[in-house]
Parts: structure tokens; sequence; C-alpha cells
């Protein structure tokens, strides 16, 4: 059996304006760029520039909001072009001046070309004499050269595919013959399976000298212990002097483990950071500037203002007429609604990083660490009357150009330790605090966790000891063990 009531909900749903606008303001400066980019392509009604902007077209188009949503309810008669038509008959850029700051400047991140790490390595396998099967199972190799500059995978496995894929059927031993040769191969290093072969590679490759003779040893028949740092091990196997082993350490710290990420000219595009946003110091007061690139001129197509006049003009409306304003209308309502968007980021950004740059007013005008305090997501969002999700949009993946250097605005927030007079510290300083004092630490005797505790126990931080393991950590600080030196 049918039945018919009626139901009264209440429920909350995003408009795609918000959603729009939630997108944009997690954006940094560069992938913002990127988005406009991407808008003035794909919306018509939409144009960019500074002498070339026409008029903004104020209109009250509240009435008109609700159209996007239901295109199919739209039509042509309802459509109140008076709303998007302006009285004003001076141009909006008539009215601007040129004096713009250098920030505003358009500028553009120029890429070199260059010869990719792989190209270059075939390119000195041209200088080799060697015959057809060779040159392809060095191709082959050269092509399983990975970033960091380590074919990764085992001899057995590169003979399989040989096979399948290359059609050539060779042995293990062949391979390694052929693979002696790419070790040969500019940078030292290149092509090796694990570490120790690629230490061994670049240590043979060096001016023999009682030094580099002893690491040559050291790495191939005592990695192991050289690893995990024994030296006393080290000086009995080999009979030497505390003297000796330091200078053949010294020679391998200066080996590069990487031998891949030296080479300059390859095709990987470097990032840059831009700042979101500057702090300076002018007469003893913090100053904030926003991005000028953060701010772009942008202006509704004047194009489309009059296909609107000519449709209103017209006395005889055809079907393809009220099709094409209703096109119209639709790209004009996205691009009063990108444009505003875009202003609202700006508003959001700059509200947003002056509550975080006047709540850290000490950090910003000393630059020491220890000054920062405790601050959380909640705190900012409290402040600027925001919610917590908005603020952590605007610190993720945002920079800020400040007197001591460019920051990430996220590293300002940490959170609240009770120090032993029971205020409350942030951890970033109890962090910077340990950073220092395992600096100044005696390397031949390397202080535990259990001692680092202790120390920072007088200095007046009660933490515990596995807080202690957490904090070293998270600053990349090795234990103990690892951190002696002879």
């Amino acid at each position: 059996m049918l039945k018919q009531h009626l139901q009264f909900k209440l429920s909350q749903k995003l408009s795609p304006q918000q959603i729009q606008l939630m997108k944009l303001i997690q954006l940094p400066t560069q992938a913002f760029e990127q988005r406009l980019k991407q808008e003035l392509e794909e919306n018509p009604a939409l144009e960019g520039g500074k002498e070339d902007n026409q008029n903004d077209l104020d209109a009250d188009f509240d009435n008109t909001n609700d159209d996007l949503n239901d295109n199919e309810s739209i039509e042509a008669d309802d459509i109140n072009v008076d709303e998007y038509l302006s009285d004003d008959e001076i141009p909006d850029y008539r009215t601007h001046t040129n004096n713009y700051s250098a920030d505003d400047d358009e500028k553009s991140m120029p890429y070199a070309a260059g010869t990719s790490f792989t190209q270059h390595l075939i390119n000195q396998l041209n200088t080799y004499r060697l015959s057809d099967e060779e040159r392809d199972i060095a191709e082959f190799l050269v092509g399983s050269v990975d970033e960091s500059g380590y074919i990764r995978r085992e001899i057995c496995d590169i003979m399989d595919d040989l096979a399948f894929t290359q059609n050539v059927y060779t042995t293990e031993d062949h391979i390694k013959k052929v693979l002696k040769i790419v070790h040969q191969l500019d940078p030292a290093g290149v092509g090796a399976r694990n570490l120790q072969e690629c230490l061994s590679i670049q240590l043979h490759r060096k001016q023999k000298t009682q030094d580099t003779e002893l690491a040559i040893t050291i790495i191939d028949k005592a990695f192991d212990q050289f690893t995990k740092k024994h030296y006393k091990k080290l000086l009995q196997k080999f009979d030497i002097s505390e003297e000796q082993l330091k200078d053949a350490i010294s020679e391998i710290e200066h080996l590069n483990p990487k031998p891949g990420g030296s080479y300059a000219g390859n095709n990987r595009i470097a990032e840059h950071v831009v700042p979101d946003f500057a702090i300076k110091i002018v007469d003893g007061e913090l100053e904030l500037t926003l991005n000028g690139r953060n701010a772009p001129a942008l202006h509704v197509s004047r194009e489309y203002n009059n296909m609107l006049k000519g449709y209103k003009d017209s006395k005889d409306k055809s079907k393809s007429q009220k099709d094409a304003v209703i096109f119209i209308k639709q790209k004009l309502d996205a691009a009063k609604w990108f444009i505003e968007a875009i202003k609202q980021r700006q508003q959001t950004l700059f509200v947003t990083m002056s509550a975080i740059m006047h709540y850290q007013k000490e950090y910003f005008l000393s630059g020491d660490e220890r000054n920062l305090k405790p601050m959380i997501l909640k705190d900012i969002a409290d402040e600027i009357n925001m919610d917590v999700s908005t603020v952590s949009r605007v610190a993720n993946s945002k920079y800020v150009d400040t007197p001591y250097g460019t920051k990430l605005i996220k590293e300002f927030f940490s959170e609240s330790m009770k120090n032993d007079q029971g205020e409350d510290v942030s951890t970033r300083e109890i962090k910077k605090i340990l950073e220092t004092v395992v600096e100044e630490e005696d390397k031949k005797k390397p202080l535990t966790d259990e001692t680092l505790a202790s120390i920072l126990k007088e200095k007046g931080y009660p933490i515990a000891r596995r807080t202690v393991a957490k904090y070293r950590e998270q600053l990349d600080i090795p234990v103990a063990r690892l951190r002696k030196k002879i």
C-alpha cells in the first residue's frame, strides 16, 4: 500500500562556491598560479591583465546565483540582462594608475633543458669498443640505474629480463663482466648494487695512498664493523693506530653515497620555494605583506557584456540567441564567483598569517627559536573566528619570508609542555636545546638518551628518556653509538 507524507529535515551542504574557496585557500603561490591559468583558459568570460582591464560589471547578481545549480530550469526570458550590465560608461581600467610595485610584475620561471642522467651514461658508453651483445647488455644495465646511481636488482633477474625483453641470451658471468665497464663511467660509483660496492668503486678510483689503501681494506673486509662504529675491533683487527684509523675514516666520509644525485645535468626540475608572505622589521615593529602574485588583476570580459547588450536590444530573439544568453550567463556567474573567491582567499590568508605573526611576535623580532610560544591550530582559529580546517589549509604548504630565512608556516605550530616552574613551553624550544646539547657533546663519548634526559631536567625541562628518544628521532639525530667519533 502506497502512502504519501511530508518530512522536514535540516542539513548542511557546502555550496560549489564554498568548495571552490576552500580549494583555493590551500594552494601555495605556484600551484595557485597554475589554477589561475587553468581557469582563464576554461572560462572565456574571465580575463586577466593590468592595463587591458575592462569594466568590472559591478552588478548585483544575488537573484541569479541559484540558477547555476539547475541548468535545465534556466529560461532565457527569466534572465534579467540589466543585472549584468553597468551604467558606468567609463571602463574601470581608465581609473587605474601605473604605480604597481615590483612585486606585482608578471614573472615566469625558466627551466633549463639538459641531458638526462641515463643519456649521459649512454654517451660515455659510446667511447668504449664493445660487441653488439655487450652494448645491448651495457645499455640495459645503464637503463636499470636509479636516480641515486644504483642498480638495485639481482644479476639473475637482469639476465632473465634480457632474454625476455631484448632477446639477448647470456650468462651471469658475462653480465658481471659488462657491469665492471659500467662501473668505470662517471660519476664514480655509478652502477653499484649496494653502498659497500659504491664506496669501494670510488676508493679504487682515487690516487693510491696509505690512507686510501686502509680505507679500501676497511670497506672491503670490515664494512659491517665500520657501519656499526666498532672502532676498537677495527684497531685490533688491522693493528693500526687511532690516528691511522681517523685518516682512513676521513677518506671514506668524503665519498658520495649517492653518485646519481651529483649529476647536475639531469632533467629533474628544481623545486623553487616561492614565499606566500613576507615579514619585515620596520622601526622595531613587524610588517606583513602578501606576495603580489597572490593578488592577480582579473576582470569580466567586456565582449560578453556586449553580447548581452546585443541580446537585450534585439527585437526578434531566436532560439539560438536564447541558448547563447544562457551560456553567457553561466560563464559570467562563474567568472564573478572566481574573482570573489580570490578576494576572499587573499583576505583569509592575510588575516590568518597576521594572527600567527602577532602570536609569535617575540620570535619574529629576535629569530631565536627558543622564543617560539606553544601554538596549535585552535589558538589561531579562535583568534580570527574561523574554523580550524581553514587555518590548517593556510598553514599547509605555505612559506613566509622572514629576516631569518624562508620558513614553512606549519613549523611555527607546536604542542606545549610544562617546565619545572609550571610554565607552558613549546616542544620546539626543548628540541632546540636538545639539538644544541648534542652538538656540544664530546663525540668520543656521546651522550646517551638517559644522560640527555638528566641534562634537560637540570635545565628545567623534566621529560622522560623515551620522550628524549622521540625528539631525537624527529631531529634525525642518531643514537649515541652512531654519533661516536675517534
